[in-house]
């Protein structure tokens, strides 16, 4: 056969391809030489063939049928074919395939060769692709280079060394006394590999840590020797000693002086010197102080070193390097909590940064400053970072905004401040806001009721022909439906007040119901706010009552029910619109310090705050016993209706109404009854049966058939009726739950259902225990009004706890008696 090419004629015949196919086509033919050549056991350019094939694999080519053609080139004794031998196997082999075990005993022979340089070979090819059982294998002779005079060789047995222990962690101990002897080591190639097997050891092993501090002093000196030397032309890079081993001397430093006073105390000077000495002209010398900032900020440090490095880092915010303002940010991010005031000395440089044209420095910056927000600086930081969210990308509005709303409701100065903030940011960024922000800038306006005009105002303004901003309108819609007569009373005291009609203020709502910018969710806080304005205006009702009825149609479902349900509002139940549209309360936090009652809301028990202030003189507005009610009833829990005040119609305050659909309404579970240190709130009459609030049955008529409503399990609830003579429309029923069973039933809770077509009321329970061998009851009333005097029905639905076990059973009552319906 003839001599294959050599490797620089097939690089340059490869170099001349025009195509990948014709590249292809080239190195298939190759191959096809190089593996005839390996078939015929050709020994004389099996040296130029592997080389070849390495070139290939470079490439992306496969060449794993070379993988045995590298051990033979491994067991030659020219120093040539070891050097391909070796370099092949390190990439064509690795500890998952079997063949580089027939590596280990040509290995072994050669670390012990000699000729320094076949030695490096193994040595290099053990660190690199060595397994762990080749290490176990070859360890002892690692560990003899470590201890020879050659530096040559021990630079690179410790580097071995640090594979050998990341692989067999237990012959850690192996290495230690070599480990000592080699920082005493001239040579800097011998003394940067030995701190990097040092700090693999020491964050391998607790035991080795703190056996390795001891040697502190002693890598001081050396660091010290290295920054105080003059001119060195063999180690000296742009000026500065050695760079690479002083930054591994101070990683070491770091980790040795981490949680350990004494350690600490010893490096502080070095690292000062290294800190205030060294030049930052060059990249060079940033590294160097990079690494000695991390260094000091990760051990306990004395103060003035820590605002020294803080310090360092600002002088990096200045820097033109684009890396080394983000190194710096992303050091100063992770120290803003423990060196706080130290990082705030720097906040204008930071806020600079959030005009950078690179977006990874931007992101940090942002991140940095709402990381430095604090109730001294809340507004001048929101300013700038309101300015940063008016013209930054889109992909940070959302970071932005919600940073901003966390940091606003935690430092803000004042209620006004809050929400002009807030409101800056919806009209800013209100597409990129999170869900939550609409309901809590609801509850913040709620609760601030001296700003409501001031609020309401504002909004409107903010959406005068601008419906963008989804979020703002939504907000806005909610305001001006609850607060639209202050809107057109012209009454703000916090800025001049604007002049707004009622139909003004209803033409800016319609436009946003048939917007094509407004969602489904805006079209429904828009015509929502429409229909409470109708107790809020007084000229505008009849218009109202149009725009309502047109989108009893919509092909929007959302709407179609809200408008339906409005319109049955003014055709039906017109009498208790105004009841049901009253303005909402304010959202108070509940707070469950000090004394505790038991309140019913929404058909579950739980506790709030008990009221100790006398009550007020004047009636109360019903809806802060039932503050919100769903119409359509889906949950079948309803709130215990409390009594109208005498001022008001008899049916309005708190009815619970279906008015589509026969939804069952369920009355609220009766509440325990609270401690007998707490003293009792008294129940409110019934809303609809005109009763006043002294004794319950003053004026009832009796004569009905009592009925056994439920008996299983020993339980057996009893109904006894009386009718109501000043409204007969009204059926009064006592419970009466009796246990017959030999213990108690706690946490006894009696809830009902009934029909549409009534409406029901339950009174607090006489005790929350049904005695056992019946010797005492439960009492409980129940108020029915049954409008229409039709069929009385009720579901009935128990829980309690008996024998150790929760119970629960649900039953239907049909039996009623007709003196207590007709």
């Amino acid at each position: 056969m003839p001599a294959p090419i050599r490797l620089r004629e097939l690089i340059r015949t490869i170099r001349t391809a025009r195509t990948q196919a014709e590249e292809r086509e080239m190195i298939q033919k190759e191959c096809a030489a190089i593996r005839s050549s390996f078939r015929e056991e050709d020994n004389t350019y099996r040296c130029r063939n592997v080389a070849k094939l390495l070139y290939m694999h470079m490439l992306g080519y496969p060449a794993h049928f070379g993988q045995l053609e590298c051990l033979k080139l491994i067991a030659s004794q020219k120093f040539t074919d070891k050097r391909i031998g070796y370099l092949g196997a390190m990439l064509l082999l690795d500890e998952r395939q079997d063949v580089h075990l027939l590596m280990t005993n040509c290995i072994k022979n050669d670390l012990n060769h000699s000729t320094q340089y076949v030695q490096g070979l193994a040595l290099c090819t053990l660190g690199c692709m060595g397994s762990s059982e080749m290490c176990r294998d070859l360890a002892g002779e690692v560990e003899k280079l470590l201890k020879t005079s050659n530096s040559y060789l021990r630079k690179k047995a410790a580097l071995c060394a640090v594979h050998v222990i990341r692989k067999v962690p237990e012959l850690m101990e192996m290495f230690l006394p070599a480990t000592k002897n080699l920082l005493n080591e001239k040579n800097h190639g011998v003394l940067h590999t030995s701190v990097v097997l040092l700090t693999e050891m020491c964050e391998r092993s607790p035991d080795m840590l703190a056996h390795f501090r001891k040697l502190v002093p002693q890598l001081v000196r050396i660091l010290k020797n290295l920054i105080m030397s003059g001119y060195s032309p063999e180690h000296d890079v742009s000026g500065i000693s050695d760079p690479f081993l002083q930054v591994r001397i101070l990683r070491l430093l770091r980790i040795l002086g981490r949680n350990d006073d004494d350690s600490s105390e010893a490096m502080n000077d070095i690292l000062a010197q290294v800190a205030t000495n060294t030049e930052t002209s060059k990249n060079v010398g940033n590294a160097i102080l990079y690494e000695t900032v991390l260094t000091i900020m990760d051990i306990k440090s004395e103060s003035g070193l820590r605002v020294l490095a803080i310090n360092i880092l600002g002088r990096f915010l200045l820097n033109n390097d684009k890396n080394i303002r983000y190194v710096a940010l992303t050091s100063l991010l992770k120290t803003v909590q423990t060196d706080h005031n130290a990082v705030q000395r720097h906040r204008s440089t930071i806020v600079d940064c959030l005009k950078d044209l690179d977006v990874s420095i931007k992101r940090r910056a942002m991140e940095l400053s709402f990381a430095l927000v604090n109730g001294n600086n809340i507004r001048g930081m929101m300013k700038e970072l309101l300015y940063f969210l008016d013209s930054c990308e889109p992909e940070f509005k959302a970071d932005c905004a919600s940073g901003i709303f966390l940091a606003a409701e935690k430092y803000a100065p004042s209620k006004r401040w809050h929400i002009d903030t807030i409101m800056r940011v919806l009209t800013t960024a209100g597409s990129y806001v999170r869900d939550d922000a609409v309901p809590n800038l609801i509850q913040l306006i709620t609760n601030s009721v001296e700003m409501h005009a001031y609020t309401v105002q504002r909004l409107y303004k903010a959406i005068l022909g601008d419906y963008s901003q989804q979020p703002l309108v939504q907000v806005a819609a909610w305001c001006i439906g609850e607060y639209g007569d202050l809107l057109v009373s012209g009454q703000c005291e916090e800025e001049e007040p604007i002049q707004v009609t009622e139909d003004e203020v209803l033409d800016i709502l319609e436009s946003v119901l048939i917007s094509n910018m407004s969602t489904s969710v805006t079209r429904g806080y828009a015509l929502t706010a429409i229909m409470k304005l109708s107790t809020r205006f007084t000229c505008t009702v009849n218009r109202i009552k149009k725009v309502v009825s047109i989108y009893g149609s919509s092909i929007d479902v959302e709407l179609q029910q809200r408008a339906v349900e409005y319109n049955a509002l003014f055709k039906k139940y017109d009498h208790m619109r105004s009841a049901l549209l009253e303005r909402m309360p304010v959202m108070e936090k509940v707070t469950t310090n000090g004394p505790t009652e038991i309140v019913q809301t929404n058909g579950e028990t739980e506790p709030a705050p008990l009221e100790t202030k006398p009550p007020p003189s004047g009636p109360q507005p019903t809806s802060q016993a039932n503050d919100l009610l769903d119409l359509l009833g889906g949950n079948d829990i309803t709130p215990v209706i409390p009594t109208a005040p005498a001022s008001k119609p008899a049916s309005a305050g708190g009815e619970l109404l279906d008015l589509l659909g026969d939804i069952n309404l369920t009355g609220a579970p009766a509440a325990a009854p609270a401690p007998s240190s707490v003293p009792q709130i008294s129940q409110p009459p019934f809303l609809l049966d005109g009763l006043s609030s002294g004794p319950l049955f003053n004026d009832i008529a009796t004569g009905i058939p009592s009925i056994t409503a439920y008996s299983k399990n020993g339980l057996k609830i009893e109904f006894t009726f009386e009718r109501s003579n000043t409204n007969p429309s009204v059926t009064v029923i006592t419970i009466q739950a009796s246990n017959s069973t030999e213990l108690d039933m706690t946490d006894f809770v009696f809830q009902a259902a009934v029909p549409k077509t009534f409406q029901l009321q339950l009174l607090s329970p006489s005790s929350s225990i049904v005695p056992a061998f019946n010797t005492g009851t439960i009492t409980q009333v129940i108020k029915v009004l049954n409008p229409q005097k039709q069929q009385l029905r009720m579901r009935i639905k128990l829980t309690y706890n008996h024998k150790g076990s929760a119970m629960q059973d649900l039953a239907e009552v049909n039996n009623f008696p007709p003196q207590s319906w007709q």
